[in-house]
């Protein structure tokens, strides 16, 4: 099954790692870092030109990778789960 996160991108559900939300993870110095770093190694997807509201740690074949989605992680998670969501103003 797939994991759909916005602008027509999405990444199989078995290998999600974690769906995190932005304003409250990168309160953590050690978030920050862990996002620039990826970023610098190439290692960082933005789904969409909106600013990201979520990210979405997905593991690869050579390690990790990290996906930008303006979709908020309540909607992700509900996808995840096969719930309906009546209304997203994130989508």
């Amino acid at each position: 099954m797939y994991l759909h996160i916005g602008n027509k991108s999405s990444v199989r559900k078995k290998r999600v790692i974690g769906i995190f939300d932005l304003d409250t993870a990168t309160v953590s110095p050690v978030t920050r870092r862990y996002i620039s770093q990826n970023e610098r190694a190439g290692r960082v997807e933005y789904t969409d030109s909106d600013l990201p509201r979520s990210f979405i740690l997905v593991e690869e074949k050579d390690g990790f990778s990290v996906k930008l989605s303006r979709i908020s992680t309540l909607g992700l998670k509900a996808r995840a789960e096969g719930e309906e969501i009546l209304y997203n103003p994130a989508d």
